[in-house]
């Protein structure tokens, strides 16, 4: 996973008024939070922000941020957006240790053709889009596969089920549904006929 770069400036004033002169002027108000930091308030230039979360990890990638002098390294947890114009108008930004593991969203991306419910004029239905891993920052994958090759009519995936990384673990209740099955309209005609 690499590492980006983002200075951030310490001497943001407090208030709506304030935060609305920052974003006007290109910059996004956030903070720093984390073990044994203080909470600090910082702005951080908006393209750069971008810059640094448009690789493949996204928002799981972490960031070497340099807060006038002082250095922390953070990954961007709680982003808020204008309603309307969907621009980001906070960060919320955790100190992280790279040996320690974290808790992560990762996309599920669907694989492979389940045939024999495709034969059965059954439906795929996925159930989750992203999962919630813990893992170090260095290991969080950009997405897990789910594989529903070998589905069968009234059969499901749970997360217990998924082939996750080395060094991956899901960080919520494993037997919850990510892909099901069920009957399509041609199957519920067949099953209504006398």
């Amino acid at each position: 996973m690499s590492e980006n770069t983002l200075h951030a400036s310490t001497d943001r004033a407090h208030g709506s008024r304030n935060s609305r002169r920052l974003r006007t002027a290109g910059n996004i108000p956030g903070v720093v939070y984390g073990e044994g930091v203080s909470p600090l308030p910082v702005s951080v230039d908006a393209k750069s922000f971008r810059t640094a979360v448009s690789g493949d990890q996204g928002l799981n990638s972490l960031i070497d941020l340099d807060a006038d002098g002082q250095k922390f390294v953070v990954m961007a947890r709680e982003i808020q957006r204008h309603p309307v114009r969907g621009t980001v108008s906070h960060i919320d930004f955790q100190v992280v240790d790279p040996h320690k593991p974290v808790v992560a969203v990762v996309p599920l991306h669907m694989i492979g053709d389940a045939v024999e419910v495709r034969h059965a004029d059954w439906e795929v239905d996925q159930q989750l889009f992203n999962l919630e891993i813990l893992s170090r920052p260095d290991l969080i994958p950009t997405h897990i596969e789910v594989d529903i090759s070998d589905l069968k009519p009234g059969s499901a995936i749970r997360v217990a089920d998924l082939v996750l990384p080395e060094g991956v673990a899901p960080a919520g209740d494993t037997d919850i549904s990510v892909v099901n099955t069920h009957a399509g309209r041609a199957a519920k005609a067949v099953e209504v006929k006398p």
